[in-house]
């Protein structure tokens, strides 16, 4: 049962390499995806035998050879990742940045159309409101001296009237 497996494993080793040769010799591009399904093996078994797996690493990083098109070495995609990564960062950020923004804008115009809210322009009306208490203080003393003159009014007419019914 152990050689069976030991051939298994053998035949399956050949048939990467073989992969790996072909995929070098076409430019294509070489990934342990790639590769994995070419050689119908899985991906797992790549990985367990690591002489494999660092074989697929130089290919895929080995330079141009004339007449093939460029391959995209392991360190321009982990770059490439790294910019996306970071790109993305940002961008979520700024996203997030906005939805509060726009959060709090319809929240001030909810509130504001609701009525339940203070007006927007709550220090005019504080000021007015202002004005309007200081009028009708003046106002009240006005009415103050209004009535005291109709009653000292009241009083002499009263006094007149009296004097009028009493005399001899």
């Amino acid at each position: 049962m152990i050689d069976g497996k030991q051939a298994d494993s053998a035949r399956r080793r050949e048939r990467v390499l073989k992969a790996i040769d072909t995929a070098v010799k076409s430019g294509g591009d070489i990934t342990v995806s790639g590769l994995a399904r070419t050689a119908r093996v899985d991906r797992t078994f790549l990985y367990r035998h690591r002489d494999l797996l660092e074989r697929i690493h130089v290919a895929a990083s080995t330079p141009v050879e004339n007449g093939r098109m460029a391959a995209v070495s392991r360190a321009s995609l982990q770059a490439d990742l790294a910019n996306a990564l970071e790109a993305n960062k940002r961008l979520t950020a700024r996203v997030r940045h906005l939805e509060k923004r726009l959060s709090s804008q319809l929240g001030e115009s909810v509130w504001a159309e609701s009525g339940l809210g203070a007006p927007v322009d709550i220090d005019q009306l504080q000021r007015r409101i202002t004005l309007l208490e200081q009028d009708l203080a003046e106002k009240r003393g006005e009415l103050d001296e209004r009535a005291e003159e109709l009653e000292a009014a009241r009083a002499a007419n009263r006094e007149l009237t009296r004097s009028l019914n009493h005399r001899p």
